[in-house]
C-alpha cells in the first residue's frame, strides 16, 4: 500500500510538473502548480496517518490555505491580463507593468 501511494503521488507530481514545463497557456501552468502541490500534500497526509502526526495534518491545512490563496491571486493575474487584450500566453509577457 506504501508503494501505491508513492507511485501515485510521484505520478500526478509529474503530471504537474510536465504541465507546468511544457504548456504555454497561464491558466494550463497555474492547474499544474496545484495538482504539484496537491499531490505533496496526499504524501504527506499519507505520512502523517502512518505516524499519528496532527502537527503534520494541521501543516496539510495551512498548505491548502495558502493553495486556495496562491489560485485565487493567480486566477485575477490571468482574467486582468485577459481583459487587457495581452493574450494568455505565457510567452507575451516579458515584463510586468501597466
Amino acid at each position: 500500500m506504501n508503494l501505491v501511494v508513492w507511485c501515485v503521488t510521484g505520478l500526478l507530481f509529474a503530471a504537474g510538473l510536465a504541465m507546468t514545463v511544457l504548456r504555454r497557456q497561464l491558466l494550463a501552468m497555474l492547474l499544474g502548480i496545484e495538482l504539484m502541490v496537491a499531490a505533496v500534500n496526499v504524501a504527506l497526509v499519507h505520512q502523517a496517518c502512518l505516524l499519528s502526526d496532527a502537527q503534520a495534518l494541521a501543516a496539510v491545512l495551512l498548505i491548502l490555505a495558502i493553495a486556495a490563496a496562491e489560485a485565487v491571486v493567480g486566477l485575477s493575474l490571468i482574467l486582468r491580463a485577459f481583459r487587457s487584450d495581452r493574450g494568455i500566453e505565457a510567452g507575451g509577457f516579458t515584463e510586468l507593468h501597466g
